[in-house]
């Protein structure tokens, strides 16, 4: 029995190649490799843009220039308080959308070639839940355009206060949300070790010297993104110690949480930094990373 999916994709392949024989349009627009590659890259741009912004605002909450640190989603609450902010609002959710179409390539279809053992799927499994939260995210930042601007971490917090009730509204849900927010420490645990250990310029076409000189933004943005995500796993934690919704914060509340411990501005200060720096790995992967779509959509391969 011939395999339906194959079958499918060469009568598919067939009408693509009707069309651009018989369609000067058709045979103008690039072919679907090109197109993926492109939309990666631009992806990658918008992950940038969205962590640069997050860092540049936490930095200066660090330094008391403004009263709030940000994590993503409130960098996108403030560029949608900037002139012309719905435009650019509509553009970063387009390229959040282009990069989760890069992970859906990579964690279903195995674009990085990580392969089917342990390993490579529990990568894959980290590539499906980044493209997951970008593309919340996204979806998030389509809702703002029908908003008007608000205190973001207040926005941010109550609703995070509202899941966690639900959350503890369930049988077990104390320990639920425990596990949640252990969930969300042992994510940040890993991307903490994984920026230290990590070659992240393997996937890099670029020189030696480039790939050498850009290695530490990588592993100082990993480390910083990781870091960022413990105050929230750990205010998640004590929602379900203590039974209470209102423990739980906002990703950038947490974070000037983080502030008002000793050392507290220090830390913030640096792990600001560490989000620029890995805004701008995101810019250097959209220009050098290696992407290869591949050609073969089989889950399994």
């Amino acid at each position: 029995m011939p395999d339906p999916l194959i079958s499918l994709r060469a009568r598919l392949a067939a009408l693509g190649d009707f069309g651009r024989r018989n369609s000067p349009v058709l045979r103008s627009v690039p072919p679907l490799q090109t197109l993926l590659e492109l939309a990666a890259r631009i992806g990658y741009g918008a992950l940038g843009f969205v962590y640069l912004s997050a860092g540049v605002l936490t930095f200066l909450a660090a330094t008391d220039r403004i009263r709030d640190a940000a994590g993503s989603k409130e960098a996108t609450f403030w560029l949608a308080e900037q002139p012309f902010g719905r435009v650019w609002l509509v553009l970063l959710a387009v390229g959040l959308l282009a990069f989760v179409q890069w992970c859906v390539l990579q964690s279903v279809f195995d674009a990085d070639h990580e392969g089917t053992r342990l390993k490579g799927l529990m990568k894959r499994g980290s590539q499906a839940g980044n493209g997951l939260f970008h593309g919340i995210l996204a979806v998030s930042i389509f809702g703002l355009l029908h908003k008007e601007p608000v205190d973001a971490n207040a926005l941010e917090t109550a609703a995070n206060q509202d899941k966690a009730a639900m959350v503890l509204s369930l049988p077990f849900g104390d320990w639920l949300l425990i596990a949640i927010g252990l969930g969300i420490i042992a994510a940040g645990l890993s991307n903490i070790i994984n920026g230290a250990r990590a070659d992240f310029t393997q996937k890099l076409s670029c020189s030696a010297e480039v790939c050498r000189r850009v290695a530490p933004l990588a592993k100082a943005g990993n480390v910083a993104r990781g870091v960022s995500f413990v105050p929230l796993g750990i205010f998640v934690v004590l929602g379900g110690l203590h039974s209470q919704a209102s423990e739980v914060r906002s990703f950038g509340a947490a974070l000037d949480g983080l502030e008002a411990q000793p050392g507290g501005p220090w830390i913030l200060a640096f792990t600001a930094l560490g989000l620029v720096a890995f805004g701008a790995f995101s810019f250097i992967e959209a220009r050098y990373r290696r992407i290869q779509p591949p050609r073969d959509l089989n889950p399994l391969s």
